[in-house]
């Protein structure tokens, strides 16, 4: 008899169109009441493998036992009816529903067998809320959260079906560290009860708390797979990437020195402000407590200021209306001492404004649209002759940022980039998605740029390279707004750091700021102040 709750046997994907596999012969077993990580660089794979398990995808070839059982799964459907389930990186929640509306949909308690008893849907929502510690309000529209919310209700969901065994994708991307100890509580506990857990991350640090195993792709490959207690964060590196794994090798690869790339940052003006927010409120219908309660701050050319905090306190409305999807109740926002604050998002990209936006799949792309066509998306004026579209020209803008930024998908060529961009967008990985929205953006930056959480989902390589860009737009003389929950992000990068709490700035901070800097920020984050 098989140890093993769910075996994946000589798994293999290749995507129509493509001569690279995205998973080549995949062999993994995963024990019931394990918790097993998934890691890999970008493209290495892994929620491909994913998917296929939960049914989103059917793999060209191999074959997948459940309990030592053959079976298809050929559908969600089917999956669920084996009892897995799949918290995703990209939310699968209805925007126009509450919290609780969306944790029990399709489960819903009924009264009378007929009706929707709300009064239980909302109780059972509340309760897994509270068990959890998250910040989500059962009642609230999920269209008016966060991205780090939307990702505890993703969680909540899954939670609520019971599934035995359980797909997370990413499910740390968004939350705070206390957040994430307090979820890791709940997968131990679950694995104790026998569930299967399988996570999909990045983060090595959290491959090491949480996992009882950890298995490797690279390029489609599975690498390796290790005792989690018998292995450490370099060695899961060197695996990822090849280097060899010592702690020097990894080290050179990956790590970064934050104190002297601080000590590098070039010195910026400290003329006028490019962008400045003149005591801004926002407030919602209804609505007795303001979601911006009188936020002023100004960032000048050449400066990034960070603004840091939990989900749920003010990051993503802040994000809404630097974008024009918010407009303030009082107070202004100024581009170089003009009033835009009524203004919509085209016409803000018309004064100068480019936006890396925290939601890559529904505001930062067209998922329906090629590669090209998204890289080309607001210049389409440079690429038009009588009302037609320049297509050779379209071909080599969008091919030289793909090679620049390295964007990969399953056409690739030799060197790992997109061979072509005629590749619809949704057909790329959540990281390399990111990339060509990182690389559209600053490709049209003018004035001062908007990155909410821009390197969310993507692995150790991917954010030093996007990270890099990001100090590129310093030195160029960008003002640039970097708001994300990753709080080694802004330390990392920030010239100032200003902490949202409740909607209001709770404490303003130079970067660096003395050993105690994440002490301080963690207990304004926290309304300890």
């Amino acid at each position: 008899m098989s140890e093993y709750a769910v075996e994946l046997r000589g798994i293999s994907k290749i995507y129509p169109g493509s001569k690279k596999k995205a998973n080549n012969n995949i062999h993994l077993g995963i024990r019931e009441g394990e918790i097993l990580c998934v890691a890999g660089e970008n493209g290495a794979g892994k929620t491909t493998l994913m998917k296929i398990l939960a049914g989103l995808d059917r793999p060209t070839a191999g074959e997948i036992y459940i309990h030592q059982k053959k079976v298809n799964i050929d559908s969600p459907l089917a999956a669920k009816k084996l009892g897995i389930g799949m918290v995703h990186q990209h939310f699968m929640l209805f925007p126009e529903y509450t919290v609780a509306e969306n944790i029990v949909m399709g489960l819903e308690p009924r009264r009378w067998g007929i009706f929707c008893d709300t009064a239980k849907a909302r109780a059972a929502a509340e309760m897994l809320i509270s068990s959890h510690h998250f910040s989500i309000e059962p009642d609230r529209p999920v269209g008016g959260l966060g991205v780090g919310e939307m990702q505890q209700v993703e969680i909540c969901r899954i939670l609520y079906r019971n599934a035995d065994i359980i797909i997370f994708d990413e499910p740390t991307s968004m939350l705070t560290e206390q957040e994430t100890l307090s979820l890791f509580k709940t997968l131990k506990a679950l694995a104790l009860a026998g569930k299967t857990l399988v996570l999909i991350t990045h983060k090595l640090r959290e491959i090491k708390l949480i996992s009882d195993r950890v298995a490797v792709l690279r390029r489609g490959e599975l690498a390796g797979i290790r005792n989690t207690a018998d292995i450490d964060e370099y060695e899961i590196s060197g695996m990822m990437v090849a280097s060899g794994g010592s702690k020097e090798s990894v080290m050179q690869h990956f790590n970064r020195d934050r104190d002297a790339r601080l000590r590098e940052k070039p010195a910026f003006s400290r003329a006028g402000p490019v962008i400045a927010f003149d005591e801004v409120t926002v407030l919602r219908r209804a609505q007795k407590r303001p979601l911006l309660d009188r936020v002023s701050f100004a960032v000048t050319a050449g400066e990034i200021l960070g603004f840091a905090g939990v989900g749920g306190n003010g990051l993503g409305v802040l994000e809404a209306a630097l974008g024009g999807f918010l407009h303030p109740a009082s107070g202004k926002i100024l581009h170089r001492d003009r009033d835009i604050s009524r203004l919509n998002i085209r016409r803000l990209r018309n004064q100068g404004l480019a936006y890396v936006p925290a939601d890559r799949l529904r505001v930062g792309s067209a998922l329906a649209a090629t590669v090209d066509e998204n890289m080309m998306i607001d210049r389409r004026g440079e690429f038009t002759r009588l009302s037609f579209l320049k297509r050779r020209a379209i071909r080599d803008f969008a091919g030289a940022l793909i090679r620049r930024y390295r964007i990969a998908g399953t056409g690739t060529g030799e060197n790992g980039a997109l061979s072509s961009g005629e590749e619809n967008a949704a057909s790329l990985s959540g990281g390399n998605l990111q990339k060509l929205i990182l690389a559209r953006e600053i490709e049209q930056l003018r004035d001062y740029i908007v990155l909410s959480e821009p390197t969310w989902g993507l692995d150790i390589a991917a954010r030093d390279f996007v990270w890099e860009e990001i100090e590129g737009l310093r030195g160029k003389g960008a003002a640039v707004i970097l708001i994300s929950t990753n709080l080694d992000e802004i330390l990392a990068l920030a010239d100032r750091i200003m902490v949202m709490y409740r909607g209001r700035i709770a404490g303003e901070l130079s970067n660096p700021d003395g050993p105690e800097i994440k002490e301080k920020i963690d207990a304004w984050m926290q309304g300890l102040f």
